[in-house]
């Protein structure tokens, strides 16, 4: 996978566990791998990213909204016989990953 979008999983998860991409179920070898403690995305998975002090003033005052695009990663998973959800994980662009 040439550029891959990379998703941390916390150091507490261990396999087997679900991974979801805005509340949607992902299924492992269509839309994602793992490699060791790291989700590859085979699809882009957009984050927003700071914003800018004119861009929070506005939305501050109450003049615009922040309408970008932003996927949220979650993965459900088995801790100690109770069930745990990892949500909002990091998600690395191809360039820096």
């Amino acid at each position: 996978m040439a550029e891959a979008w990379t998703v941390p999983l916390p150091r507490d998860i261990s396999e087997p566990f679900e991974v979801f991409v805005n509340g949607v179920p992902q299924e492992r070898g269509a839309d994602y791998d793992v490699h060791g403690v790291v989700l590859h995305f085979r699809r882009p998975l957009a984050q927003e990213g700071r914003l800018g002090f004119w861009r929070w003033t506005s939305m501050f005052l109450g003049v615009a909204g922040t309408y970008r695009k932003h996927d949220s990663v979650d993965v459900a998973y088995q801790r100690d016989g109770r069930r745990r959800v990892a949500s909002g994980l990091p998600v690395v662009p191809p360039e820096t990953s």
